[in-house]
């Protein structure tokens, strides 16, 4: 399939709404999250990325906490496989760069291992559970540390 969208950085207050539904589709309904653990309140502390499609439809999302850890990457399922997520994993790498973060971290589903391998990203630890779904740490090095 074949689709039209686009990514852009967002806020939590300007796209909340949108930002929940996404998530609750992918992480609480599909992954069985419990809510307590996917809202833990540092939304509105992150640089947020979504993507839409060119009608407006909201179908992805990620963001990235100011230490350079990148979470939350959701895409609607129907939307996976799109180049939904490398655009915003790639989004999000743009405004580590641009922050100058030299390094960022995330912990990976182990299903996910391989995509996030694609952008560089190397596993940095041993498989441990989160939410009950096993995952691994992974980081991708921006720039060189002075």
């Amino acid at each position: 399939m074949t689709i039209q969208f686009q990514v852009k950085q967002t806020s939590w207050e300007e796209s909340k709404r949108e930002l929940i539904r996404i998530r609750t589709v992918v992480f609480i309904n599909e992954q069985l999250v419990p809510p307590e653990l996917e809202w833990d309140g540092y939304d509105q502390n992150c640089w947020q990325v979504i993507a839409r499609t060119t009608d407006g439809e909201s179908i992805g999302t990620g963001r990235m906490l100011y230490d350079g850890h990148i979470g939350r990457m959701a895409v609607l399922p129907q939307y996976r496989k799109t180049g939904v997520g490398s655009a915003l994993l790639s989004e999000l790498i743009n405004i580590a760069r641009l922050q100058g973060i030299n390094e960022v971290f995330l912990h990976a589903q182990i299903r996910a291992v391989v995509f996030y391998q694609k952008a560089g990203f190397v596993i940095t630890s041993d498989e441990f559970m989160d939410a009950g779904i096993p995952h691994v740490a992974m980081r991708l090095i921006l720039a060189k540390t002075v």
